[in-house]
């Protein structure tokens, strides 16, 4: 009887070094699916990675209460922690695949494929999906995931002389089985069948030791041979973020015809620990939900302008948004996601076109005017959508389609080719990053983006004050220590920032010059501590009068309020 090989089935019985190597062989199959698959990404589309594409997916799947909470816990890094969850899932995943394939090796295999699918189907249904090629990169790394989980559990379940199979016990020593004189030449007590079974047993530990040998050697031959082609293809860059880079770099920006006034020499206040008044650019909050950073070609920059109230469609490329009149202006942003005292809020100097005038100019009226359109959905190349209220829009305030920020083109990260600011709104209902169209609607018709994941649709900014310096839990010397931050209510203004120590009465702060209702301004107290724990707390007044209210909520649905307050240990004294 001889035994046959079946796909489907192992040969012979696993040992425990057959299953802790077939757990690793999925690791490595997986492993280089993922990639080969960022290889092949690389040159068709970033975005259309596997683990972009599904973890694009999971973020509009997840509740707006995980996301608020990803962003206070692990800030700007919420996307990395993301990704590596994914992976470490994955992981898992492909543990137990490869013990599947150990007991079905087609079947472990066709895994691997199925999950290549998965990501596919991921990717060509994302927002920003240009088209099918977009599932190239997850069947070509399934495809060689696969081809290698079968190749490394073959490694493993190659017959061995001495083996027992699963077609069944004596097949293994069969031609050994007869009478002790068949095969001891007459001397009938088995003493041959004994040799011979030692032999075949030291013959099958060699060949498993062999067969070991093999499995480890191809799978880190493949498991190196893909980190290098991975790690080549992110160090050559898709040809299509290499144009873009190319396109950023050749831009030169107009001269503004209205340039932002000087910021007045009292606005800077010099106090060590203070955020700067202008936030550079590679120190500006960044919250999205883009896994990858989209890299937009300016040359092929398109701005379509169309839906209710506008005369005629218009399509604008960056050229001719510069061709017309450019404004300077300084301007603060604040994140709807920024707790009380938090960090996504930043200043800068933003260069672009009126908004209002160009909307005018396509026929568009504000509602006060009766026009009929009371929102303006905003969309990003990343399929974003963001719906801004047209009277705001509208009211006069400097709402702009920028391209420039302090003083360069738009980062990268912040929107490049162009983005749309707004003073006096939360980002989520105004600052469409990588826009590429903007389409007047009503509220009624249309909910964008964050609106059905429980956002509020309109989200003016909160008057907010912050303490940056002593920083929570410091610990300053005894005597004068300067207690110093940031208050903003744009386009309201700060109009008075008062401090209080521990329980006392609440003291007025001096507050920096003010450059234009639309920035924040900086403050400073000057506090003669005492030795001992105190607790610091500030809130400010806004241009209108309105104080900042004292109990703290959260940032849904619209934005958090309440005092910031920090607990500091005075050192020292006499």
């Amino acid at each position: 009887m001889n035994a046959t090989r079946d796909t489907l089935r192992p040969v012979r019985e696993a040992t425990r070094t057959d299953r802790l190597l077939a757990a690793l062989g999925g690791l490595v199959a997986a492993y280089v699916s993922l990639a080969v698959a960022d290889l092949v990404a690389s040159r068709v589309r970033p975005e259309a990675s596997p683990v972009v594409a599904v973890g694009g997916a999971v973020v509009d799947r997840t509740p707006a209460v995980l996301k608020d909470w990803a962003i206070r816990t692990f800030g700007e890094d919420d996307k990395a922690v993301l990704q590596l969850g994914i992976l470490l899932l994955l992981a898992l995943l492909a543990v137990g695949i490869g013990l599947l394939a150990l007991r079905h090796r087609v079947l472990g295999s066709a895994a691997v494929g199925a999950f290549g699918v998965l990501g596919a189907l991921a990717a060509v249904t994302r927002p920003d999906s240009e088209s099918a090629v977009d599932a190239v990169p997850s069947l070509v790394g399934a495809a060689a995931g696969a081809l290698l989980l079968y190749v490394l559990i073959g490694r493993l379940l190659a017959p061995r002389p001495g083996a027992v199979t699963t077609a069944g016990a004596g097949a293994g020593v069969e031609g050994w089985a007869g009478s002790g004189a068949e095969v001891g030449g007459g001397t009938g007590s088995g003493a041959g069948v004994e040799s011979e079974s030692a032999a075949g047993a030291g013959a099958g530990t060699r060949a498993a030791r062999a067969d070991r040998r093999s499995f480890l050697l191809v799978a880190a031959t493949t498991g190196l041979a893909a980190t290098g082609a991975a790690a080549l293809g992110r160090a050559v860059g898709s040809p299509a973020e290499e144009n873009a880079a190319a396109s950023r770099a050749a831009l030169r920006l107009p001269r503004p015809a209205s340039p932002a006034p000087p910021v007045p020499a009292g606005a800077r206040l010099a106090v060590p620990g203070i955020s700067p008044f202008t936030t550079p650019n590679r120190d500006f909050y960044r919250v999205d939900t883009a896994l990858v950073v989209p890299k937009v070609n300016a040359d092929r920059w398109r701005l379509r302008l169309h839906g209710a109230g506008v005369r005629e469609e218009l399509t604008l490329t960056l050229q001719d948004l510069m061709a017309r009149r450019t404004v300077e202006r300084d301007i603060t942003l604040a994140c709807v996601s920024n707790e009380v005292g938090g960090p996504y809020v930043g200043n800068a100097r933003w260069l672009g076109v009126p908004l209002a005038e160009l909307l005018r100019e396509a026929g568009v009226r504000p509602p006060s005017e009766g026009g009929p359109a009371d929102q303006l959905v905003a969309r990003s190349v990343d399929g974003m959508t963001i719906g801004t209220p047209v009277e705001d829009v509208m009211d006069g305030r400097d709402a702009l389609l920028a391209f420039g920020m302090n003083g360069e083109p738009l980062p990268f990260e912040h929107g490049f080719p162009v983005r749309m600011v707004v003073p006096g709104l939360f980002g989520y209902v105004s600052a469409c990053k990588w826009i590429e169209s903007i389409e007047l609607t009503t509220f009624d018709a249309y909910d964008a983006y964050w609106v059905p994941r429980g956002w509020a649709a309109e989200a003016p900014v909160k008057t907010q004050s912050r303490i940056d310096t002593p920083r929570p839990f410091g610990r300053p010397a005894a005597g004068t220590v300067m207690v110093a931050g940031v208050a903003w209510a744009q386009h309201r203004g700060i109009r008075r920032v008062e401090v209080r120590v521990d329980d006392g009465p609440w003291q007025e702060a001096r507050l920096a010059a003010e450059d234009t209702r639309d920035t924040w301004r900086q403050w400073t107290y000057p506090w003669t501590a005492t030795p001992g724990r105190h607790t610091l707390t500030v809130r400010a007044t806004d241009g209108t009068g309105a104080t900042q209210p004292e109990r703290r909520t959260k940032t849904m649905p619209d934005g958090a309020q309440g005092w910031h307050s920090v607990v500091v240990t005075v050192e020292g004294g006499a």
